[in-house]
């Protein structure tokens, strides 16, 4: 039969010269790594084909004695590895292989540090291991089908790695993807049996696939003998104390394409009325798209060692999004779908006890490994945050593995736990006292811990936008209330000696013709205006009542587009303040009612808004200064 070639020249996508250079200027000292992450990508178009044809056996072609082959030519100079896998059609090579079709493709190299043991991590967590191949080889030839289609709708892809590549229809017998590298000259390392056996049981001697290669010495008159040359078994069925370190870490960059250790795992063998494994791993760094909304589950779901699919987001909560591993279920159908998951009550209970472990391995890093621990909030506190909203069945855990800058330190570095700031509670003291704002330098900077600081009170300080959330998901702590210091009256009596509340109560006598001439110049503005305590260094700021939404959420909510209700705010003034005195004297109307908008604008842009008019105050300001 003639195959139509439809041979075409195209262009790399921009992003892909970059990925390009970056491999072969980052992986220079992990070259032999193009081979774990070829074989890495036959395993999974073959684990993909299994689960198409569960619901289509067609797509088997008759075979179903799944391999992947390594072969070298010492003369061609060339490697091959091939599979019989799902293979790809033509649309699906340019979309795969000439395209990063991947969303956070500029987030990806905005996170490059310049750092190549760190971008070679990233090069990793990227999913894009195919072009490491270009690291060992100046032409790369890639011959594939997809199953389930024709002979003539073979496609051969083949590239130098300089920005263009061509494509063109091939006859191709078999399905699957046959990829050849020919290797750059001073890499004839890899040219050798022995070369490439060996790092295919460094690195994927756990794949539950046979990995073939002509067997290096061959009786002649012979046809040529194949050997398997890894062990060709799920590393999770078996025993703990069978498995070493460096097996677990190396499945573990096999199942996240990650070019390091993972931080932390937990392997667990789950039986009674259901029986199913954990394979889980931490990883040392966040993936760069953590935060976009297309980001993916990282858990593979198994049945009976059979895969069923990647991304199984049903497998665990989204704020635990960044774990990667397998669970494999002895229970569940082999012809289980999205769909199926959604309502499944063996899949909830296998969440719900996953998820646990997890944070029970997160529990344990806390109280053994703090430091590790510390590394793992700086990589992964936000999402961490994101569970107090969504999973109230493990609230109290989650709530003991948090962590907050706060007043006691110079950083904004968030290692503050909640059970550290109630150890440290002055006595008499109930309440957790917190601070939201846009930044760690608006919170740390807020009038409105003055009194706080000069009682040597510790208030946590949040900026990360999930910290407006804080109060109203988590409401006490271990029978401490947690109290915003931007919120309601606070009582610090406790903290007071007598003497002082005697000056504190004359003061505020003596002021209170003043806050009712406040409340008339600016009732239009404020809810209220009341004398203060919390102050010692400012003449007044603005407080939300009990029950009021924070300023900074309100902006917040506003951003994503939802209608929030403008309640006034209450003015606090500090009596003991100069100006506060000054003005309490003040017998011109006008130069009063400037004073008085003065100070409420002071306090509206120290709370963190914006004036409604700006020329305004500033008209006002000049006016005072001008007559002082």
């Amino acid at each position: 039969m003639t195959v139509e070639t439809h041979k075409e020249q195209l262009g790399f996508q921009a992003e892909v010269k970059q990925l390009l250079d970056l491999m072969i200027h980052s992986l220079y000292s992990h070259k032999e790594i193009f081979l774990r992450e070829l074989i890495s990508n036959a395993s999974d178009a073959i684990d993909r084909l299994r689960f198409d044809a569960l619901s289509d056996s067609s797509l088997y072609e008759r075979d179903a004695e799944f391999k992947i082959r390594v072969d070298y030519d010492k003369e061609a100079r060339t490697i091959t590895v091939s599979d019989n896998g799902i293979g790809m059609n033509r649309q699906e090579v340019i979309e795969h292989i000439g395209t990063i079709a991947k969303s956070g493709t500029r987030e990806f190299f905005k996170s490059l540090t310049g750092d190549k043991q760190k971008d070679a991590n990233l090069i990793g967590q990227f999913g894009v291991g195919f072009y490491s191949a270009f690291v060992v080889a100046d032409n790369i030839t890639l011959t594939t089908r997809r199953a389930g289609a024709t002979a003539d709708e073979g496609v051969r892809w083949q590239s130098e790695g300089q920005g263009e590549y061509t494509i063109e229809n091939v006859e191709k017998a078999t399905r699957g993807t046959e990829v050849t590298l020919h290797l750059r000259e001073g890499e004839d390392e890899f040219l050798s049996g022995f070369r490439l056996r060996e790092i295919i049981r460094k690195y994927s001697d756990h794949i539950m696939l046979p990995i073939i290669m002509q067997k290096e010495e061959q009786e002649e008159g012979k046809e040529p003998e194949e050997e398997v040359v890894n062990r060709a078994s799920a590393l999770w069925t078996r025993p703990r104390n069978e498995i070493t370190e460096q097996e677990y870490n190396e499945f573990y960059q096999h199942v996240a394409h990650d070019f390091g250790d993972p931080l932390a795992y937990l392997h667990s063998k789950m039986e009674g009325t259901q029986e199913y494994t954990l394979l889980l791993y931490i990883p040392a760094h966040a993936p760069f798209d953590l935060y976009t909304r297309e980001f993916h589950h990282g858990v593979k779901l198994y049945v009976r060692r059979v895969f069923i699919m990647d991304d199984a987001e049903k497998l665990m909560p989204r704020y635990l999004r960044f774990i990667r591993g397998v669970i494999d279920s002895n229970d569940l159908p082999l012809n289980v779908s999205r769909e199926i998951l959604q309502q499944n009550r063996q899949i909830d209970q296998i969440r719900s006890n996953a998820t646990k472990k997890v944070l029970g391995l997160l529990t344990d890093m806390v109280k053994n490994e703090p430091e590790k621990y510390a590394s793992f909030w700086s990589e992964f506190g936000r999402v961490m945050k994101e569970g107090l909203l969504e999973d109230r069945a493990n609230r109290d855990t989650l709530a003991k593995l948090q962590r907050f800058s706060s007043t006691l330190a110079e950083s904004e570095t968030q290692d503050v736990s909640l059970e550290a700031y109630v150890s440290r509670m002055k006595d008499g003291q109930d309440n957790i006292y917190y601070l939201v704002a846009e930044s760690h330098a608006a919170a740390k900077n807020s009038p409105l811990l003055e009194i706080f600081k000069k009682k040597g009170i510790e208030v946590l300080l949040l900026s990360d936008p999930l910290d407006h959330f804080l109060g109203s998901e988590l409401s006490e702590f271990e029978g401490k209330k947690l109290q915003s210091v931007s919120k309601g009256e606070i009582d610090l009596d406790k903290f007071t000696d007598e003497q002082e509340k005697e000056e504190q109560q004359k003061t505020a006598d003596e002021a209170r013709d003043l806050v009712e001439r406040l409340k008339q110049t600016l009732q239009e503005k404020v809810k209220d205006v009341r004398i203060t305590q919390r102050l010692t260094s400012s003449p007044a700021c603005l407080v939300i009542d009990q029950y009021g939404i924070d300023p900074s959420l309100k902006r917040l909510l506003e951003a994503t587009g939802q209608k929030v209700p403008h309640d006034k705010q209450i003015l606090e003034i500090n009596p003991q303040h100069p100006i506060i005195n000054r003005i309490k004297s003040e017998s011109d109307t006008q130069r009063f009612n400037d004073w008085a908008n003065v100070l409420f604008e002071q306090s509206v842009l120290s709370s963190g808004e914006a004036l409604e008019d700006p020329i305004d105050f500033v008209n006002r300001l000049n006016n005072l200064l001008a007559s002082l």
